[in-house]
């Protein structure tokens, strides 16, 4: 599904399945809110939110579930470039076309806000560029370290994984994941086997607790974290 097409239609929809219109109030936006100049729209899990090379004329802004971008290589295996979770801002391009392709991995509520209606206030209001800049700049240093990661040992690349996982999600020492394995894997260059084993080899150090497949306690962060120096 088309996020472009599905806006377009959607005066054509029953009121109900309509997305909800965020109001811009004044002062909402002389403090640069800028998600409060979209709609939020529902997508479920794996529908595409937009493609590759398709027009990069929307952001798109996280409220619940989660998203992963990502490449199909000309060999047909997949990259995954970025997880996107609650919060998240994500479709920032340098060009007018998405590099990579987005799709909602579990049932999603995101925001859609047009590119050009950003930028214009940008132009106009400090506080909008000034985050519009932190923005691009948060999501230039995750790829700069998600490019460093892809030369490390297979160790280092799922130690890293989890301790990102939970820095982004804090909690009292367990990482939920609504990613796959497969998912995992293709984030990390690796193959879901390797994921497997080592997530195995991790528990067996006492390092980690897999309780559920998708469900670990990180039980000796210092020794992940040294892992992943």
């Amino acid at each position: 599904m088309l996020t472009q097409t599905a806006i377009r239609n959607v005066s054509q929809r029953d009121p109900a399945t309509q997305p909800r219109r965020v109001p811009v109030p004044g002062a909402a936006m002389q403090t640069g809110t800028i998600e409060l100049m979209g709609a939020c729209m529902p997508f479920a899990a794996n529908a595409e939110i937009y493609g590759e090379n398709e027009p990069a004329d929307y952001l798109y802004k996280v409220v619940s579930g989660t998203v992963r971008t990502y490449k199909v290589l000309v060999d047909g295996r997949r990259q995954i470039g970025a997880f996107h979770l609650p919060g998240d801002i994500f479709g920032f391009e340098t060009g007018d076309e998405h590099a990579f392709s987005a799709e909602a991995i579990t049932d999603c509520k995101i925001i859609v806000i047009k590119r050009r209606t950003v930028m214009a206030l940008a132009a106009r209001d400090n506080d909008v560029a000034r985050q519009m800049w932190e923005l691009t700049a948060r999501e230039l240093r995750r790829v700069q370290e998600h490019s460093l990661v892809l030369i490390k040992s297979a160790e280092e690349r799922v130690a890293g994984f989890l301790l990102e996982m939970a820095d982004r999600v804090p909690s009292s020492g367990v990482v939920e994941l609504p990613m796959s394995r497969q998912d995992i894997a293709d984030y990390l260059g690796l193959t879901i086997e390797t994921v497997s084993r080592t997530l195995k080899h991790l528990e067996n150090a006492a390092a980690i607790e897999v309780s559920k497949r998708r469900r670990i306690l990180l039980r000796n962060r210092s020794a992940l974290r040294r892992l992943n120096a």
